[in-house]
């Protein structure tokens, strides 16, 4: 009974991984906006994005914090090859996908951030004459 439910825990994981994918990528859609009019390569970058860093990059809704840092064409380096050495070999925060990604498939996920506006500014409200006297 044991050996069977040891069998089972990573294919409900995975499962329960590829459930919940496609919330995410609707959160993302969401929160960041991207240009309509995407490359076939910036589309795929798009849906890796979704799958492969949504969990640590992503916004899970709104107001909801992130592991990662929030990527856009402003957060990011000016240097393609700096973002391509983050994404196969990762840092001290982050594990490296060049075990996982395609050389393609990295380009494809750089062309995609580099479409990402960043998010707009939360616009502060003015204050009240209560709290200036």
């Amino acid at each position: 009974m044991k050996r069977t439910l040891l069998r089972l825990v990573p294919g409900l994981l995975l499962l329960l991984t590829l459930v919940a994918l496609p919330g995410r990528a609707q959160s993302q859609n969401q929160n960041q906006k991207a240009p309509a009019n995407l490359t076939d390569q910036q589309r795929q970058g798009r849906q890796i994005l979704a799958q492969a860093c949504s969990v640590c990059h992503l916004p899970a809704g709104p107001g909801a914090k992130t592991y990662g840092p929030a990527l856009n064409k402003t957060t990011l380096p000016d240097d393609d090859e700096a973002i391509r050495q983050t994404i196969n070999e990762g840092n001290t925060r982050m594990p490296g996908f060049q075990y996982f990604l395609q050389p393609a498939q990295v380009d494809a996920v750089i062309a995609y951030l580099r479409t990402i506006p960043a998010p707009a500014r939360a616009a502060t409200p003015a204050p009240r004459k209560s709290d200036v006297d």
